[in-house]
Formats: structure tokens, sequence, C-alpha cells
């Protein structure tokens, strides 16, 4: 495994509304959004982003999320958990160097729950998701499920504003890039591979193509306006590397993509 990989998983999927994902529009509207974790190999440990959503979803989501499970239903496998994903595509959790966590929404934080699984993983997050996740404004208090990312065994690398495009490994192959507005800290993971080039793990900075196109704005927000600027910023970003983009929830655009065990190089 000389060559980095990229391997994308999908932790089951949500099942909620469209204009739950586009402000005011497709009113009403089932939608059952897939819910992506990425793997990135590295002869330097490997890089897990976020790891979907945690395993007790599988079981009992209801008593881990609270009454937010009625309205976005989790719907997963015990085998889709990110811990038994990894073995099945024959890489240990011990392997794991880094933990880069997009932001801290209950649906990203399949890896922080299972952080024992992970002795060897620093975790890397933006200063401004860490503290806004431990006292959120009302209106977004119940995408952030405490219990899973304040485990005192969570070694943490903090991120300040000022270290946007930071590169995990100093290679290039892992670049983070601060894209605010869905959250107040949300990352964007770049990976560039050998054949693959640059493919931009947009996560939740662009939950669907619509987003993208700047046909509509997201359902949800802590600022739409720096959501606007985000995209606008990544945008330039692909339009630099060439990048392949890869949106966060998009229920038509994810099949386009290699799932494991498949991936990219």
């Amino acid at each position: 495994m000389s060559q980095p990989r990229l391997y994308m998983f999908q932790c089951g999927v949500i099942s909620q509304h469209w204009h739950d994902l586009m402000l005011g529009q497709r009113l009403g509207e089932p939608v059952d959004v897939p819910v992506p974790w990425y793997l990135v190999t590295h002869t330097d440990g490997h890089t897990l982003v976020d790891g979907g959503n945690p395993a007790i979803c599988a079981v009992d989501a209801h008593r881990h999320w609270g009454e937010i499970a009625d309205r976005c239903t989790p719907r997963m496998t015990p085998e889709q958990a990110c811990t038994v994903e990894l073995e099945a595509v024959g890489i240990a959790p011990a392997d794991v160097r880094y933990i880069v966590q997009s932001h801290l929404h209950l649906d990203h934080t399949g890896a922080l729950s299972a952080i024992a699984a992970f002795p060897n993983a620093t975790v890397v997050a933006t200063r401004a998701e860490f503290e806004y996740a431990h006292a959120p404004d009302w209106f977004s208090r119940a995408l952030y499920v405490r219990a899973d990312f304040t485990d005192p065994a969570i070694a943490w690398t903090l991120l300040e504003k000022h270290e946007d495009g930071y590169d995990v490994y100093g290679d290039g192959v892992v670049r983070l890039w601060q894209s605010p507005g869905h959250s107040p800290g949300h990352l964007a993971i770049e990976v560039t591979l050998a054949a693959s080039g640059s493919i931009l793990l947009a996560v939740d900075a662009v939950a669907t193509l619509h987003h993208w196109d700047e046909r509509a704005l997201p359902g949800f927000a802590t600022s739409h306006l720096e959501a606007v600027r985000s995209v606008r910023t990544l945008r330039r970003i692909a339009h630099r590397s060439q990048s392949t983009v890869v949106p966060g929830h998009d229920p038509d655009a994810w099949p386009t993509f290699k799932h494991s065990p498949h991936y990219y190089e």
C-alpha cells in the first residue's frame, strides 16, 4: 500500500424531507439521504474522516439522538458501523493516525463515539467547531450529542482560523479547508492522489449539488451568508485543482462514486 488510497463508505441512510436539505423547496417530500464517511490510507498512518453515524444508531437511535430521530431517522445495520467497515477492508483501527472531523453534528461522529477502538488517533477539528459544539445556540442544539465528543480519551488538535488549508501529512495528500456556514467550524477535505488527482470532499458545506450550483440555500445553516461564501471559496479551490467534487448527502450524486471495497488511488 505504497500509494495513498481513498475509500468511500456509506453508513446507511437518514430518512427526512427534501426541505431539510434545500430551504423552502420540495416541501414535505420525503427522501433517504446517504451518510458517507471516508478513509485515506497513508504510509504514515491512515486518516479517517467522520465515521458516519455512531454504532448505537443501528440499535436504538432514539435513545441516543433524542427527538430529532423522529424527524431525521437513521437506518443502518451493525455491519455499517465504521469500525466494522474498516476491518472488512483489512484496516486495523489501531493503524488510524488521524480522525478528521468535518464538524461535530450527530451523523458525523461515528469514529469519536468509538474512540476506544482508535488508541493511536489524534482528532483534528477546528477550534470554532469544538467550542460551538459545547455551547450551541438553541436552534442547533439537537444536532450535537455531547456524549459523542466529550470523552476525555479524545486527543484533540484544534485548528485556528489562520490555519486554513492545513496539510495533515505535510505532503499535500490531505488538506483541510475551513468552510463555515452549515456549522461555525466546518471543514472540507481535499484528497490528492497519484492517479485520480484532487477529490474535494465537501461534506455538509455542499450537502447536494443544488448548493454547489447555487440553485438552493441549505435547509439548515448557522449562517446562510457564510454557507454561500464557503461554496464560492470551495468552487475556486476545485477550479484550481480540477477537483472531483463529492457532496455530503446527495442521493443522486452519491451512487456515481466508487464505494468500498473499491477505492481511488
